[in-house]
């Protein structure tokens, strides 16, 4: 089973793989991704797709839009992960 410490890694990567720019920035649990990292609504749609095909999960359409930082995409992920 996936731990949440390797989630929140890989969260981190793809969103450095999908915005470069951010690279050497910390991205922290509290970090509000649209607001503190300047990712606009059409970067954050492209790094949920992302995120839900890394971890093969489906994050609902209407959940994207409660989501703003870090640890909110985690519990997300997390939440929809299965449980052994």
């Amino acid at each position: 089973m996936i731990t949440r410490e390797e989630i929140l890694d890989r969260t981190r990567d793809i969103i450095y793989e999908s915005a470069p720019e951010l690279e050497g920035v910390p991205l922290e649990e509290s970090t509000v991704i649209n607001t503190d990292t300047g990712i606009d609504s059409m970067g954050f749609t492209l790094i949920i797709c992302r995120l839900e095909a890394a971890f093969d999960v489906r994050i609902p359409t209407r959940k994207w839009q409660k989501l703003s930082s870090l640890k909110d995409v985690v519990d997300a992920i997390e939440k929809r992960l299965p449980k052994d």
